[in-house]
């Protein structure tokens, strides 16, 4: 089982401060075992810190689902994998809200990341409004559904997933452990259906709402939540570094 704790720093970030983080982050990981370390940068930072990224996975935040071609602004899995990334996040809720990533974009997306052997970090998740309506177990399964559990089980080693409560987001609010542990269970559960037991025990669960170095702990103790997708709390090496030391497998 990979244990992953991945940063997205989202807009945040100028060059320089970004190229010190990654300098900073591998100093605290030189004896780090058992967690793999991710960060998701921004699209302009990618090909100058892949040569420093050292034993930190660079990440895209998005990728466009269309092979090279006339599609000003965009930018293709192909282009990601010669900038020495190793994979990208789909499907985060900031992108389905805000930027039309509808289902189908999303698989397409997917698609185009596996075409060229990178790791797809597929983000899926409920706001308040669905929770508070009973349909959050829906709303992920669907998700998933049309994202990853379609897929074949010969590319499952490059499938993580990022349960993302919506509504714990940015708000300083957080799922409880147990509310989490509900959920990932569940993902755990659909992927069982989808892939065997074994297949899906193998791709990493993780959690992504507000989590941060005093509740990392207790979080990742949870039977099938195997890391998280750390949003404000990645944007310091010293912060980032107190989550990743919560995880039951960074000692």
């Amino acid at each position: 089982m990979r244990n992953i704790v991945a940063g997205n720093w989202k807009c945040h970030k100028l060059m320089n401060e970004a190229s010190a983080w990654m300098a900073d982050m591998n100093d605290m990981m030189a004896n780090l075992q058992g967690v793999e370390v991710m960060v998701a940068a921004p699209a302009p930072y990618l090909g100058v810190l892949a040569p420093l990224a050292g034993r930190v996975g660079l990440l895209a935040q998005n990728v466009g689902s269309n092979p090279a071609g006339a599609h000003t602004g965009e930018f293709t899995a192909a282009m990601l994998k010669s900038c020495g990334v190793t994979g990208s996040l789909v499907g985060h809720s900031e992108r389905r809200a805000r930027f039309g990533d509808t289902e189908e974009a999303v698989a397409a997306k997917v698609d185009a990341l596996l075409g060229e052997g990178l790791d797809v970090i597929f983000c899926c998740g409920e706001t308040l409004q669905e929770r508070q309506g009973g349909r959050a177990e829906d709303v992920v399964f669907r998700q998933l559904e049309s994202g990853v559990l379609r897929l074949g089980a010969d590319v499952l080693s490059k499938v993580v997933v990022a349960y993302e409560p919506v509504w714990a987001i940015g708000t300083g609010q957080t799922a409880t452990s147990a509310q989490a542990q509900e959920m990932h269970a569940a993902i755990r559960g659909w992927m069982s259906q989808a892939w065997g037991e074994e297949a899906a025990r193998n791709v990493p669960v993780l959690y992504g709402g507000s989590c941060k170095a005093s509740n990392a702990s207790e979080l990742f103790s949870q039977r099938d939540i195997n890391g998280g997708l750390i949003g404000g709390a990645s944007l310091t090496p010293q912060d980032f570094w107190g989550v990743i030391e919560g995880h039951p497998s960074a000692h």
